[in-house]
């Protein structure tokens, strides 16, 4: 298109060129014509002749002084006309482009880009249990032949599930660090899109790019967006984008040298199709960390600043903090004693901040003494009841899962959700509003019992009876889930060993 320009516009200095001189000629020859000869010229076509070459004198000149603009509009009448007349060879080129990059993967994608992170694990802290799950696959990208000479294949799939503000995106951008891989991040609402098939174009582009830079790491933030369970109302473009996201998973190997890490708040909307093995069949639970993480976030966020902090009392007043939460809390800290005009962080600094996190934004649950004791009561008897390890914020508990479920494995499960009202109930005497999940999972699994089993006849019935057990168990244990309240309020987690 440029090399037409070009070729337009000297073509049209030379015909500036052109005219001028031709028209320069003439007038000198008419006028040469006047003086010279012995008859004149009484024709009125002579003068008529004469006045043609001057107006194309004039014209010529004219058009030479006024060339830019004349130039401007003859490349823009130029350059429309080789539009239209080229647009369909450029779509048929850009066609063919898109082929040849979707087959050999040669040529990453313009609008997806990997990144290098420099974050590693020692920039993360609390979250020692996660690291050594991840620690293999960071070992597996630095060292594949290890794992490879004994057929070894990695899961193609890593979900990440917990809260927000956990550090979940941190721990992805971790992992690729370790490994110094490239690191191609992308949300999952990036991939709805309005128009159908962009997403699921989006999607092959992604692990194109992600093959080409092999060893590399996905990562799909917020999941959920894109991968919640097909139903039977129609959304074409979310099932396309999810069908194509599938396919890409089958269409690498472990031994291929990317790895697909994804996060999520809510697993239990995800398809099922999405956390079958061979996709996302390792799922790493990242929980809000306990009083011992929170110690260490805390030194982590203060080791660069003057401040007299003590850090242990510090983590114990913070419990229900995420980690994104404790940042903003030092952070706010820190503008406070800005403002103060200070040069050391002190505890009426945290003050402020805390204030601010509790009442301004309403997002962050700063609990008492006596409200972490009516949570930490909840947990042990949940705990005590389901022999299993449990936090203190940990809104679930291990259930028995088998194909066939006798009738007594789905009343314990009932028991489970049901053990920490009715211990709080029995220590407290008194019934609090503390986990509404809980209960309506009782509920919903004993309506399965009663209407789709057929194994009793009353859902009301069946939970009296389930609590009534619960209250006879946890009466005559009182010390023993004292105990564990001790232990949880101390630690912020009942372990296997405690109970």
């Amino acid at each position: 298109m440029s090399r037409d320009s070009n070729k337009n516009q000297k073509n049209l200095d030379k015909n500036f060129k052109l005219m001028a001189l031709s028209a320069t000629v003439l007038v000198v020859l008419f006028v040469y014509t006047i003086f010279k000869t012995d008859n004149y010229i009484q024709s009125s076509s002579y003068y008529v002749g004469m006045i043609f070459l001057f107006g194309l004198l004039f014209l010529a000149i004219f058009l030479k002084l006024k060339q830019d603009k004349v130039r401007e509009f003859v490349q823009k009448y130029s350059k429309n006309k080789n539009i239209q007349n080229s647009s369909f060879q450029t779509e048929l080129n850009n066609s063919q482009q898109n082929i040849q990059s979707n087959q050999t993967h040669q040529v990453e994608p313009s609008n997806i880009k990997a990144v290098t992170s420099n974050v590693t694990f020692k920039d993360i802290a609390g979250i020692d249990e996660i690291k050594e799950e991840l620690e293999e696959v960071v070992d597996f990208l630095n060292s594949p032949e290890k794992y490879l000479k004994h057929g070894i294949k990695l899961p193609k799939g890593v979900l990440l599930v917990g809260p927000p503000g956990v550090g979940k995106t941190l721990i992805a951008r971790a992992v690729a660090g370790e490994a110094d891989v490239p690191f191609f991040y992308q949300s999952g609402a990036s991939f709805v899109q309005i128009y159908v098939g962009m997403g699921a174009k989006k999607v092959r582009e992604l692990f194109s790019a992600a093959k080409a830079n092999a060893p590399a790491i996905v990562f799909i933030d917020e999941i959920d967006a894109v991968g919640k369970k097909r139903d039977n109302k129609a959304n074409e473009e979310r099932e396309a984008t999810l069908n194509e996201l599938l396919t890409q998973m089958d269409g690498f190997e472990g031994d291929s040298g990317v790895i697909v890490i994804a996060a999520t708040n809510k697993i239990e909307v995800l398809d099922d199709a999405l956390l079958r093995a061979g996709r996302f069949d390792r799922r790493v639970y990242v929980g809000l960390p306990n009083v011992e993480d929170r110690e260490k976030i805390l030194n982590l966020y203060l080791k660069d600043t003057n401040n007299e902090i003590n850090t242990i009392n510090l983590a114990q007043q913070t419990a229900g903090f995420s980690s994104a939460a404790i940042a903003t809390l030092i952070n706010e800290a820190l503008l406070n004693m800005i403002k103060r005009k200070a040069k050391i962080l002190d505890n009426s600094d945290i003050e402020v901040a805390k204030n601010k996190l509790q009442f301004g934004k309403k997002q962050i649950k700063i609990l008492d003494e006596n409200q972490k004791e009516i949570l930490a009561i909840y947990q042990a008897c949940k705990a005590y009841i389901a022999k299993s390890k449990i936090a203190l914020f940990d809104d679930k508990i291990e259930k028995i899962n088998t194909t066939y479920p006798s009738f007594s494995e789905l009343k314990e499960n009932i028991k489970r959700d049901l053990a920490g009202v009715v211990g709080l109930e029995i220590l407290r005497n008194e019934k609090y509003a503390i986990s509404e999940m809980d209960i309506k999972d009782a509920y919903v699994l004993a309506s399965k019992i009663v209407e789709d089993y057929k194994m009793t006849s009353s859902v009301e019935e069946l939970i009296s009876s389930i609590k009534n057990e619960l209250r006879t168990t946890i009466s005559s244990n009182i010390e023993e889930i004292n105990r564990l309240k001790e232990i949880m309020i101390k630690n912020e987690v009942i372990t296997l060993d405690d109970i």
